[in-house]
């Protein structure tokens, strides 16, 4: 594990040396390529670990730590490959990006501090083994994405959400430090191989230990009904940092949930479905609430709820097929969940970048404010719409490929031989295809109002050309990547059987990488197919001899004639208004001519609206009791220490 630890350290090093460097420039292409480098050296023995088995490395640290464990295991392994390789695009991609800041005279040295932080906090999260310094590291991340977060810390918006976002995430420690309490106490040590060792002798330890897991774990990845702080967060961090919050860092609480279940080893029946239930409401009130968002990248986060629930549904389906001995089953739901896991990352980080592409142009994310933007950004718009195909789980791209063996994974197990399970999976795959049918529906709105028909505002009008080469490039990789797992799934899924192979032996493979390779025939016929029709669509039209037809005193296309984002999203809300507490801002023409009128509906997640609003009105209201206890009068504050002296000296007879 040499490597990994130089990487780690490289990481470590640029964000200490960045605040050498006077030009912002300079601190972000360091950092950056300190980052790759330190990727190529965590990736290397990451792969390693593919080829040549498990490496592990121990550190004895005193009485307090004990026995400091390092390890890459398949499963630990996999998630360093795409951390490192998610981070470093993401990173070329700042340059780009923070050149509009840097324009404007912005320091950016704390944030060139703590986007390496983030990285290596990220890659120790998933190696080490020992649960203090699991959970001082846990923080470290926490706190490093908090400060990337507020970046534009003059906007109060941004600050809320920066504030809201670091509670959660101390809930979140609160139940992790809980869980490792409770098992520290019962194997006397903090290691997790001694953790598996009770875990696996005691299943209700290990059921309090799986749902404490889960809820910790759990608010980091997003999960319903521990989700509120996602929303507000991925929006208001810069593009690179929303990408990699959404597509890398949210995915190290679906680590800690496989990392204590690959502890536990068989779970109870109960806890999987448990998880699948979850994972299927997660899945649908993320995809519901994106479909009513018109901020382009609250729209983006709202998804990464609905997916981090697909990726939920893969592992419930996984536990189940373990409990009832259907490795088939458990294969197909794991396989598909870990693959859910890169694909999401890949295709939901081109999608960030894309709509930070947007914004550097139009210095907007109202995309009730946008339109026409694909005849001045093509390159951005036929990324955005690479990404889009992809997270609607459509082929030829990777999002197919995963889902679809998730749902594979639920028809297998309507032949396991218990009733509540057949209705569970039916549950699962009419959620799943529900959810799958209604991202179309909120893409083709996103895509559509975005880069489609005519511009709405003059920020829209004003676009001249493109982003640059630091845009396009690490965006251009990502939907490569994107397209070459929608082609080659059986190489892949190769991949893939390794870390899902930590939760069960695994045997017969021939029928799964039969059906991958089925699924890389029609994926390349589907590309093939597409290529020739629009070859002859080509030849046709250069043949055909084209004349304008009577347009019946129609001149020419305005934005007014256009639908809107709420215009276009207001039929399917309308029938399920008891979901949404909707918002409308409405100005009615009122003369023959109008020259102003307007409609706009805006969507409440009901969770801020109905429970955490009003809680907080609640303490609001209690604190506010004390402020005339703190109103200057330093005679007052005399007083105070004078009744808290007298208060002391009766309770010190009293005790005499």
């Amino acid at each position: 594990m040499e490597n990994y630890f130089i990487g780690v350290l490289l990481l470590l090093c640029a964000a200490i040396f960045s605040l050498l460097f006077k030009k912002q420039e300079l601190k972000l292409k360091f950092i950056t390529i300190m980052a790759l480098i330190a990727s190529g050296f965590c990736v290397y023995d990451a792969i390693s670990v593919f080829i040549y088995g498990k490496a592990e490395q121990i550190f004895n640290m005193g009485y307090i730590f004990q026995n400091a464990r390092f390890s890459l295991d398949y499963l630990s392994a996999f998630f360093v490959v795409f951390i490192s390789v998610m981070t470093s695009l993401a990173l070329i991609y700042s340059n780009g990006y923070l050149k509009q800041y840097i324009n404007k005279g912005k320091d950016l040295s704390a944030h060139c501090v703590f986007l390496p932080l983030l990285l290596a906090s990220m890659l120790g999260v998933v190696a080490v083994q020992n649960a203090l310094l699991f959970i001082i590291i846990w923080e470290l991340m926490s706190l490093s994405s908090f400060f990337l977060v507020i970046f534009e810390n003059d906007k109060k918006e941004v600050i809320q959400a920066g504030v809201k976002y670091l509670v959660f995430m101390h809930v979140s420690v609160v139940f992790i430090i809980l869980l490792f309490a409770i098992l520290s106490i019962n194997s006397s040590s903090l290691d997790f191989v001694q953790f598996s060792e009770v875990l696996k002798n005691n299943m209700t330890l290990a059921n309090v230990a799986f749902i404490l897991a889960f809820i910790g774990f759990g608010i980091k990845a997003g999960f319903v009904p521990f989700h509120n702080w996602l929303p507000d967060a991925h929006p208001a961090a810069p593009s690179h940092v929303s990408g990699i919050m959404s597509g890398v860092m949210i995915k190290t609480g679906i680590y800690g949930i496989l990392r204590i279940l690959a502890l536990i080893g068989i779970p109870c029946a109960q806890l999987g479905y448990f998880v699948l239930i979850i994972s299927v409401i997660s899945a649908l009130y993320g995809v519901l609430y994106a479909i009513g968002q018109h901020d382009l990248k609250r729209l983006l986060a709202y998804h990464s709820i609905e997916n981090i629930g697909i990726i939920g549904i893969g592992i419930g389906i996984g536990m189940l097929g373990l409990v009832y001995n259907a490795p088939l089953v458990a294969l197909l739901g794991f396989g598909g969940g870990i693959l859910h896991i890169l694909n999401h990352s890949i295709f939901k980080e081109l999608l960030f970048l894309a709509a930070g592409s947007v914004y550097v142009k139009t210095h907007t994310r109202d995309i009730e404010l946008l339109g026409g933007l694909i005849k001045k950004m093509p390159y951005s718009a036929i990324l955005f719409l690479t990404g889009s195909i992809a997270i609607c789980g459509l082929p030829p791209f990777n999002g197919f490929v995963s889902e679809f063996m998730i749902y594979f994974g639920m028809l297998k197990g309507l032949s396991v031989n218990n009733l509540f399970m057949l209705l569970v999976m039916l549950l699962g795959l009419s959620g799943l295809a529900l959810v799958g049918t209604l991202a179309v529906l909120c893409f083709t709105k996103a895509f559509s109002i975005v880069f489609l028909g005519e511009a709405r505002s003059e920020k829209a009008k004003n676009v001249e050309n493109d982003n640059g080469c630091s845009f396009i490039l690490p965006m251009s990789i990502l939907a490569c990547f994107s397209l070459l797992i929608g082609l080659f799934p059986k190489q892949i899924f190769d991949f893939i059987t390794k870390p899902a192979s930590i939760f069960i032996n695994i045997t017969e493979l021939n029928q799964i990488t039969s059906l991958m390779s089925a699924i890389s025939c029609v994926a390349i016929a589907l590309i093939l197919t597409v290529l020739v029709l629009y070859l002859i669509k080509i030849k046709i039209q250069n043949k055909t001899d084209k004349y304008s037809t009577w347009g019946c005193g129609y001149n020419k296309v305005t934005s007014k004639m256009e639908y809107s984002a709420s215009s276009y999203a207001e039929p399917f809300i309308s029938m399920l208004t008891p979901l949404f507490k909707k918002v409308s801002d409405i100005k009615k023409p009122k003369t023959i001519f109008p020259k102003d009128a307007h409609w706009e509906q805006h969507i409440e997640d009901v969770e801020e609206a109905y429970f955490i609003k009003p809680v907080m009105e609640h303490i609001e209201k209690f604190f506010a009791g004390f402020e005339k206890l703190q109103n200057g009068n330093i005679q007052q504050y005399i007083m105070y220490g004078l009744i808290f002296l007298f208060i002391s000296l009766v309770c010190v007879v009293a005790i005499g």
